[in-house]
């Protein structure tokens, strides 16, 4: 059967792909940061997954206040880099596994998840910034990429119970497919921030750190944090941080900390990084 082999939980600030794109790495303002995610990448390069589950949201770019569902599942054969207003990223088109994808959204929907099944969309920086941080600039993506995209944008968002519930059937899902395949799942987005209003540039350093902590140690008490705490206390875009719970819930309920990373701020952003592993 197929397998879940670790976790990966980061922020996909897009600022961090335009800054790799344009080879800044080594600049002054981004050289510490970028110096946090070798650890990250040289986990992802011995793990070698065949397969990264990533649980991201759209910026508007596939969906609009038109369509906005709550899980769309991305089952197409490859997923080209959406233009964000300033073209496309120059990075390698992202492969996807239609027959896990497939699998998945069946076990999913009958498992009374309510899942979109998408043929065809664009990804943009929400997925490839992630894979990014993790892969650096290859000529092709490691491995194939199975896209999960939240609704983060538009209320109502889904509740961290139910993004930890996601990725508990997610592990069940993964656990009956008939193939050998090594599968990596991300959490993306956070950590606090925010784009607007009054409280614009807000970081929070004490409550992320205290995430991490209840994410891995308690996740179940993390998974009833309501809504409004979120945005009180990581800004109106902190909500993203549910997604790390599809990541969590995926793994066991005991974990190990491979690596943990933390850098404030990148661009206006609280930035985490974290690898788990089943313990």
């Amino acid at each position: 059967m197929a397998e879940i082999v670790g976790g990966v939980a980061t922020s996909h600030v897009p600022a961090i792909g335009a800054a790799i794109d344009h080879g800044k790495q080594a600049e002054p303002y981004w050289a510490p940061y970028f110096e946090k995610i070798e650890p990250a990448r040289a986990w992802m390069a011995e793990v070698d997954p065949d397969v990264c589950i990533v649980a991201y949201n759209d910026h508007a770019s596939a969906f609009s206040l038109e369509l906005i569902p709550t899980f769309a599942l991305g089952v197409a054969p490859e997923f080209p880099p959406a233009d964000e207003g300033y073209g496309p990223r120059r990075v390698p088109v992202v492969q996807g596994h239609p027959e896990l994808a497939w699998h998945l959204a069946e076990s999913l929907i009958l498992d009374e998840f309510d899942i979109t099944i998408v043929n065809e969309m664009p990804v943009d920086h929400g997925l490839t910034v992630p894979l990014s941080i993790t892969c650096g600039e290859p000529e092709a993506w490691p491995c194939k990429v199975i896209p999960l995209c939240v609704n983060v944008i538009q209320y109502p968002a889904p509740t961290g119970h139910r993004c930890h519930e996601l990725g508990k059937a997610i592990r069940r899902a993964v656990q009956q497919f008939d193939g050998d395949e090594r599968v990596v799942v991300f959490g993306t987005g956070g950590m606090s921030h925010q784009l607007q209003g009054e409280r614009a540039g807000l970081t929070n350093v004490d409550f992320d750190l205290a995430f991490m902590d209840t994410l891995i140690d308690d996740p179940e008490a993390q998974a009833l944090v309501p809504h409004t705490e979120y945005m009180r206390e990581a800004g109106s875009e902190g909500i993203e941080l549910v997604m790390w719970m599809i990541m969590r819930g995926a793994l066991s309920p005991r974990v190990k900390e491979v690596y943990r990373g933390h850098h404030v701020p990148t661009s206006n952003t609280s930035n985490g990084l974290l690898v788990l592993e089943n313990a």
